[in-house]
């Protein structure tokens, strides 16, 4: 399946562009910080994307089940953006793995609020992540509406690659998303390999799957200069900073980069008084069953005192940390993208990063920065070493990087998807309510 990334889709004809979408993000809210928890990149795009499409003149209402108790109903999150809580069992204490026995209880909210409403409030149904899919496609059959979806992980690609300390995903899951690609009427994929696997391990329709790269704040996600930056974030002018950002679990293998830690120090022990590794986000998924373990093996490894765990950072501050490393390393074992490997490269900093799933199209080998396959410890020692010296290499990657995410930004991908809207809307297998069906 080929495709080219940089040419959006063309509608064949602008006859019924959507006005109003619900979009479904049941599990993770994106007013939650990501990097913790459950949320992270998935919220950062429903966010990033809603925003855009609103400034497109397409209103979005975000569905996202109700966590606290003094939650709003409806919070404005942006002009044309609103996020709806929906009252699904306990408010607290619900894991994600719980939330099927809810989906009854989070679809019968999602259409108690199109029922307050004239019939055709809605035109499209976006849905993130399997969970949202299953909402989706109740609530987009009750209402004549087409179903687009985006999956961001899929169970059968992460139970190719879990991790030694990581556990399969359960079959439940499995025959859930099989059951939303079969009633989407389009699919997002984040990839052409993502695509792929889409039509390989789900039986997809071709037809039915669009590529649309997701984006970056560019006016956010910036370079600074790095001393300023490193003063701001408490880091040493003089050091090698080598940065990890995002949930703390074994998908995103931040032991990957302990232990080469551990490996470039025992190669060379004088880089010891130069070296910080700087780990930025909070236990999530099944790093909350031993939450002090990246901590412990730290210690045992005798890196302890070069490797600074930093909890989560608002996203206004994350701009700095980047800016402020050397590189910054993305050791997961699966990624349908890699949003943190764009927004490195947009602050100037290449990325050394796994060669698996998105992180092949978001970091461009030997341009932005290193891929580098499999997640032998002693390989990402001798990449990152490598890197670390060479200044001059650094130099020319961090311009590339630059360069490389200046293509990735949120108004493409939002036009994009909007396109893939109204390709759904003509090509919707029943009538839109909102058409007079």
């Amino acid at each position: 399946m080929t495709r080219d990334l940089a040419s959006p889709l063309r509608p064949r004809r602008r006859l019924r562009p959507a006005r109003r979408v619900a979009m479904l993000s049941i599990h993770t809210s994106p007013l939650d910080q990501p990097g913790t928890g459950d949320a992270g990149g998935l919220n950062v795009y429903v966010v990033e994307l809603s925003r855009r499409l609103a400034q497109l003149g397409v209103e979005v209402d975000i569905f996202t089940r109700a966590t606290r108790v003094d939650l709003p109903h409806v919070v404005e999150l942006a002009p044309g953006v609103l996020v709806r809580h929906v009252v699904a069992g306990p408010l607290e204490g619900l894991a994600k793995e719980d939330l099927p026995a809810q989906l009854c209880a989070l679809a019968a909210g999602v259409l108690r609020v199109e029922a307050a409403h004239e019939p055709g409030r809605y035109d499209v149904v976006h849905s993130h992540y399997w969970l949202s899919g299953q909402v989706g496609w109740l609530a987009a059959e009750r209402w004549r509406v087409p179903l687009v979806h985006t999956m961001h992980t899929m169970a059968r690609v992460k139970n190719l690659t879990v991790g030694p300390d990581d556990r399969p995903e359960p079959l439940t899951r499995e025959i859930g998303e099989v059951q939303v690609v079969e009633a989407a009427d389009r699919l997002i994929a984040n990839t052409d390999e993502e695509a792929d696997e889409l039509v390989q391990l789900y039986d997809a329709d071709p037809a039915r799957v669009d590529v649309v790269a997701p984006g970056v704040d560019l006016d956010t996600f910036r370079p600074h200069p790095r001393a300023a930056a490193r003063r701001q974030v408490g880091l040493r002018p003089d050091a090698l900073v080598l940065l990890f950002v995002g949930r703390v679990q074994p998908l995103k293998a931040p032991d990957v980069l302990v232990r080469a830690t551990a490996e470039l120090l025992a190669r060379e022990p004088g880089l010891r008084e130069h070296l910080q590794v700087v780990v930025c986000g909070g236990p999530s998924g099944a790093g909350l069953e031993r939450p002090e373990s990246l901590v412990s093996l730290a210690r045992e490894l005798g890196v302890d005192d070069v490797v600074r765990f930093q909890p989560p950072v608002p996203r206004e501050e994350l701009p700095l940390w980047y800016s402020a490393a050397d590189l910054t390393v993305i050791p997961s074992r699966s990624e349908s993208f890699g949003l943190v490997a764009i927004e490195s490269q947009a602050c100037g900093t290449p990325v050394v990063a796994a060669s698996v799933g998105g992180l092949r199209t978001a970091v461009a080998d030997g341009e932005s920065g290193v891929l580098v396959p499999g997640h032998d410890p002693v390989a990402w020692a001798g990449a990152i070493g490598d890197l670390l010296a060479s200044p001059a290499r650094r130099a020319a990657l961090g311009a590339g990087a630059a360069r490389y995410a200046a293509g990735f930004g949120w108004a493409r991908t939002a036009e994009m998807v909007a396109d893939v809207y109204e390709h759904a809307l003509e090509d919707a297998r029943v009538p839109s309510a909102a058409a007079g069906g």
